[in-house]
C-alpha cells in the first residue's frame, strides 16, 4: 500500500462518525495558522490558500475542505509520499492546529454562474 497510515487514519475517523462520535476539530487560531503556513513551507507546493498546483510537486488541493483534524494531522505526521513527514519537532502541534483552522477558514470559491463575464454567451 502506498499510504497505509492514511487509510488507517481515515478508517478510524469513519469508525468515530459512524459509533456517533464524530469528528474532532483542532481548537486553531485561523490568522496563526496562515502565518504558519507560510513559515514552514506549505505554500510552495499547495499554493497561498491550499489551493493545490499541478506545477509544484503536484501539490494536492487542502482548502476550502480540508480534511477532519484527526486525518489531516495523521497524514501530516506518518505521510511518506511526496510529502515528506513534519514530526512534532519540526511543526509543533498548536501550529499544526492554528494551519487546519486557516485551511478550514479559507471561503468556497463563487459559483461560476454567479460570475457576470463567465455566464455571457
Amino acid at each position: 500500500m502506498r499510504y497505509p497510515m492514511f487509510r488507517v487514519a481515515l478508517v478510524a475517523l469513519a469508525a468515530g462518525v459512524v459509533l456517533g462520535h464524530g469528528p474532532v476539530l483542532a481548537a486553531g487560531d485561523a490568522a496563526k495558522g496562515k502565518t504558519a503556513f507560510v513559515k514552514y513551507g506549505c505554500w510552495q507546493c499547495h499554493g497561498f490558500e491550499g489551493q493545490g498546483s499541478a506545477i509544484t510537486s503536484n501539490g494536492k488541493v487542502l482548502a476550502p475542505d480540508p480534511l477532519p483534524w484527526e486525518g489531516f494531522s495523521s497524514f501530516v505526521r506518518t505521510s511518506n509520499g511526496g510529502m515528506p513527514p513534519y514530526s512534532e519537532k519540526i511543526l509543533p502541534n498548536g501550529d499544526l492546529e492554528d494551519i487546519h483552522a486557516y485551511l478550514a477558514s479559507v471561503p468556497k470559491p463563487k459559483d461560476v454562474k454567479s460570475i457576470p463575464l463567465l455566464s455571457q454567451q
